[in-house]
């Protein structure tokens, strides 16, 4: 999937993609590769950002997970592995932490999850999930069925809001709004978030070729 990049007053900034590799084999499980990449340039300054999550669809957990941000202002590079059986995850830098699921996820993979939920208008879940117990909990609310103008054409999307803790880029709660296709394919359509240098910026959907059917 391809998006347009956007700020709140509609400026065009700049573009991402969001694919899936693999399978591909980490410590002997097979996983899936899930990728998404973003470039934003606003004057004379640029932003990247490049996220990988090593996903296995057996257990529905993650096994690894990359990000790689860069702008004018900072620069961040996290490689962790996650050991689910014992509940620990050791980054690149030595770093260890305990996890407090079995199951645990990553900020990318988090968003493939929240795509098997039940869509019940007013639903709320929180789940202590992520790999870092330190930025847990993370709550789902699904908030409406709506339609939204894309690139591709209106779409009937589902707006599903989630409440994060990451103090590296809301410096306390964050508030990611993610409108999903109403239909069996559930592809995010539009994310709406915080990112650094820009503000808040919006993705739009403009192209997909999944193997999912057409609405």
């Amino acid at each position: 999937m391809t998006y347009e990049v956007t700020l709140g007053n509609g400026d065009k900034v700049g573009a991402a993609t969001m694919w899936i590799e693999g399978p591909v084999d980490v410590r002997g499980t097979s996983t899936y590769l899930l990728r998404f990449d973003s470039k934003i340039r606003i004057a004379f300054l640029n932003a990247v950002s490049r996220s990988s999550s090593w996903f296995d669809p057996v257990r529905g957990s993650a096994l690894r997970f990359i990000k790689h941000e860069q702008n004018p202002l900072t620069r961040n590079d996290e490689s962790i592995d996650f050991y689910p059986d014992q509940k620990e995850w050791k980054s690149a830098k030595g770093e260890t932490g305990a996890s407090p699921s079995s199951t645990p996820l990553d900020e990318l993979s988090f968003m493939y999850f929240i795509r098997t939920l039940p869509m019940t208008p007013g639903a709320t879940y929180k789940f202590d999930r992520h790999f870092d117990a330190a930025r847990n909990p993370t709550t789902v609310t699904v908030i409406r069925r709506d339609m939204i103008p894309t690139p591709m054409g209106e779409l009937r999307v589902i707006l599903v809001e989630m409440r994060v803790r990451d103090p590296r880029h809301y410096k306390g709660e964050g508030v990611i709004r993610i409108h999903l296709t109403d239909d069996e394919c559930r592809l995010p359509a539009r994310i709406e978030s915080t990112m650094p240098v820009v503000g808040t910026a919006v993705l739009t959907i403009a192209s997909q070729n999944s193997r999912c059917r057409k609405p």
